[in-house]
């Protein structure tokens, strides 16, 4: 079903940004003292590629979809894209030391105590809590079916008739129903309202209906033989 594009704009601009971010932090932020695994800047690694890289282009590419989309089902799909992306951010360095032995595979943050949960919280946690809420929060209003969007599909479905109608040179059948009905109003109206019909139609009931003013058929006469009856008769007496 159609969807108005503002639906998801917001949050698909959102995601944009933060997976952009999540994406190029680990690349940029030894030059603001936010560093994991090295301190050297644009150090590509497997580690980084799987936890930061990735889940950072499966986030814009939702927030893509969700910023351009006008069907639901893409919009959704985006959101969903971005829930994935999320939980990835946050659970990904624990889940990589299953095939690291024990280490993060992007390696651990650098500097003092304080340092190291800012790093973590502003490299991965943050960001990827960040995203997966405002990807769940569009995909809930992605969910929730509005007037807009029923209004949206039947022009949707009359446009797509139309399109029809003009390929096959046939009238769709709603189409014509929709002409003629016009048509049917006044008689309509002068029913409910208990108006006198129109013209020809009282021509014509007038016409075919017997009227109370003619006259009933007078009786036939006597026969001839009942009157010779009756003067043989008076001829005997």
């Amino acid at each position: 079903m159609r969807i108005p594009r503002s639906r998801g704009a917001v949050s698909g601009l959102l995601l944009i940004v933060l997976g952009a971010w999540s994406a190029l932090v680990t690349f940029i932020g030894p030059s603001f003292d936010l560093a994991i695994g090295t301190d050297q800047t644009w150090d590509w690694s497997w580690g980084r590629f799987w936890l930061f890289v990735l889940p950072g282009a499966v986030a814009i590419a939702g927030g893509v979809m969700l910023l351009t989309s006008a069907n639901r089902a893409t919009a959704g799909l985006g959101a969903w894209m971005g829930i994935a992306a999320g939980a990835w951010l946050v659970a990904g360095p624990a889940v990589s030391r299953l095939w690291t032995d024990g280490a993060s595979a992007a390696g651990d943050p650098l500097g003092g105590t304080d340092r190291q949960v800012v790093e973590t919280l502003a490299m991965q946690l943050v960001p990827g809590l960040l995203i997966a809420t405002l990807s769940a929060f569009a995909l809930g209003r992605l969910a929730v079916r509005s007037v807009r969007d029923v209004e949206l599909a039947r022009e949707a479905d009359a446009e797509g008739r139309r399109e029809r109608a003009r390929a096959t040179g046939v009238a769709d059948a709603d189409e014509e129903r929709f002409h003629r009905e016009p048509e049917a109003e006044p008689e309509r109206e002068r029913a409910a309202t208990g108006g006198p019909p129109p013209a020809s139609t009282a021509g014509a009931s007038s016409s075919t209906a017997p009227t109370a003013a003619t006259p009933a058929r007078e009786a036939p006469p006597p026969s001839s033989s009942r009157r010779r009856g009756g003067l043989l008769g008076r001829m005997r007496r």
